[in-house]
């Protein structure tokens, strides 16, 4: 027996579980280690530090992790017994009835990591495997909630808030030692019998979105300029108030102060108030004769006033 046989080097991104007489014994970190040899350690290197995802609908060309998409699949094991079962149709994985009765192909991955290796290992026969009928589940359920237009356009991110949440609920349920960082969906899309009309539909919906958008556009052009000049007629108008109300008072105090003169003088003001008139009206009057208040007789004049054009 060489020595060589009882080192073992764990990656960086993993740690090594040991099995002492096929007990639990240890969690070993990254590096070189010692095991007993003979069979007496067994070791179980988990990549704890790694991120694993799961493909729902879709494979990524070349993958080599088993547990990444149905289409691969877990070989070993009980499973092996039951491949029929677990290998599924990537089209019926992702068919996915709404709340709205329609139907959606719905693709999604999920991103996950081995948070405790102890329970990763022994708690569930296959985690993995576990994890992957968990994610349909709820992914069908928080799906079977919205409508068709929520699942395609607008609810995408509170559907993947969602998912995170429940399937790690229930990963911590089950004790799978497993940590869920993150649920994206993918392509979303209506079957293809229907798919021509749900893009009629949605070119509509578009088409709507952009009158709206037109509509806001000239509303915030349009009516901020009629404010505007709204509130200059309302400006103008307060000023033309004030400037008529402090005319009027300051004619009503000039005829109070005119008022007061002549009710101590009124001989002198009614005098003052003819002449002025007389000096407004008598300009305007073409023909003129003064005569005596006294005069029994008037003398009739010559027509001295020229006429319009002659010398007089």
């Amino acid at each position: 027996m060489s020595i060589y046989t009882a080192l073992f080097t764990v990656p960086s991104d993993s740690v090594a579980v040991i099995l002492r007489f096929g007990k639990f014994s240890t969690v070993l970190p990254s590096g070189l280690h010692f095991k007993l040899p003979l069979g007496i350690d067994r070791v179980t290197i988990v990549p704890t530090k790694r991120q694993l995802k799961q493909e729902f609908g879709f494979s990524t060309p070349g993958a080599t992790d088993p547990n990444q998409n149905m289409a691969i699949g877990n070989q070993s094991g009980f499973f092996r017994q039951r491949q029929s079962v677990i290998l599924r149709n990537q089209i019926g994985e992702t068919q996915m009835v709404t709340g709205d009765l329609n139907t959606a192909l719905v693709e999604w991955v999920i991103q996950y990591r081995i948070a405790d290796p102890n329970k990763y290992l022994f708690e569930v026969r296959d985690p993995a495997g576990t994890l992957r009928y968990v994610s349909e589940s709820v992914m069908r359920e928080v799906v079977g909630d919205r409508t068709v237009d929520e699942v395609i356009t607008i609810g995408r991110q509170e559907i993947e808030v969602e998912a995170l949440r429940k399937m790690q609920a229930l990963a911590s349920k089950y004790v799978m030692g497993i940590s869920i960082d993150q649920v994206q969906l993918k392509n979303i899309n209506p079957p293809k019998a229907v798919q021509a009309s749900f893009n009629e539909v949605n070119q509509a919906q578009q088409e709507k979105e952009k009158l709206i958008n037109e509509a806001r556009r000239d509303y915030n052009r349009i009516i901020p300029l009629a404010e505007g000049e709204r509130d200059q007629r309302i400006r103008e108008a307060d000023g033309y108030r004030i400037k008529r109300i402090n005319e009027a008072k300051g004619d009503t105090l000039r005829f109070n102060a005119l008022f007061a003169e002549f009710m101590q003088a009124p001989e002198v003001t009614r005098r003052r108030i003819y002449l002025e008139t007389m000096q407004h009206v008598l300009p305007t009057v073409n023909n003129k004769i003064i005569i005596d208040s006294n005069a029994i007789y008037v003398l009739p004049l010559l027509n001295l006033t020229p006429l319009k054009g002659e010398q007089p």
